[in-house]
């Protein structure tokens, strides 16, 4: 199995589904007219149906925002990774854009409002669990200059280190870069997310992967 979840996680939250996928043999570049294109055309989509009054309770968002609450985190400050997505397309902006499989990640999590962790697989060691942290234990986030102490909370970890805080930030030292060749995708699930719009993320997303990149998935699971 790719990703494994701790007992006393699954026992704290029974509910908590995951997928995850392996897509190897990337090419990923800077840009893709094409990806653009579809970018576009998704965010005009969303400004004509959706208002942005009506974001907090649109698709997975509530879900989102409940687990948020239920673990500590302040969901109007530390927006889901979706929910903030979504906004600062109906703010008239576009989604960031870091390179290709990034952006085609993004655009699979706007699309089925999840959460889709995304990691260089060559960079993690041994096998990926979701748990809690432990005392004294490091993190640093994407754009972070330096690894720093975290509270307790729910993690994305591997062997070695923590390469996520659970579903809402990667880590800088597992981040997906233009050299990165294999991916790891985590569609990551909280109580009230059905497994269908888990399934559905990921395999839009690997599928965007396949198209832009040149990539190919060869392990795809539910737990």
């Amino acid at each position: 199995m790719l990703v494994v979840v701790s007992p006393d996680v699954r026992s704290a939250f029974p509910d908590i589904r995951l997928c995850s996928a392996l897509i190897r043999g990337l090419h990923i570049d800077e840009c893709n007219p094409f990806l653009d294109l579809e970018v576009k055309r998704i965010e005009e989509d969303f400004r004509r149906r959706l208002p942005l009054g009506a974001l907090k309770d649109y698709g997975n968002v509530r879900a989102y925002r409940d687990f948020y609450w239920r673990i500590g985190i302040d969901p109007t400050k530390q927006r889901p990774a979706a929910e903030a997505l979504i906004r600062r397309v109906l703010q008239g902006k576009s989604i960031p854009r870091i390179n290709v499989a990034v952006d085609s990640i993004n655009l699979a999590s706007m699309m089925f409002v999840v959460s889709i962790a995304a990691y260089d697989y060559d960079k993690i060691v041994g096998k990926v669990v979701l748990r809690w942290s432990r005392d004294g234990e490091l993190f640093m986030g994407i754009g972070d200059l330096e690894a720093k102490p975290i509270p307790r909370q729910l993690v994305l970890a591997d062997d070695e280190k923590i390469i996520g805080l659970y579903p809402h930030r990667d880590s800088e030292l597992s981040k997906i870069t233009l050299s990165t060749k294999n991916v790891l995708l985590i569609s990551c699930g909280v109580p009230g997310v059905s497994l269908d719009s888990l399934r559905d993320a990921i395999i839009f997303a690997w599928k965007l992967l396949e198209d832009y990149c040149g990539g190919k998935c060869v392990s795809f699971e539910c737990i």
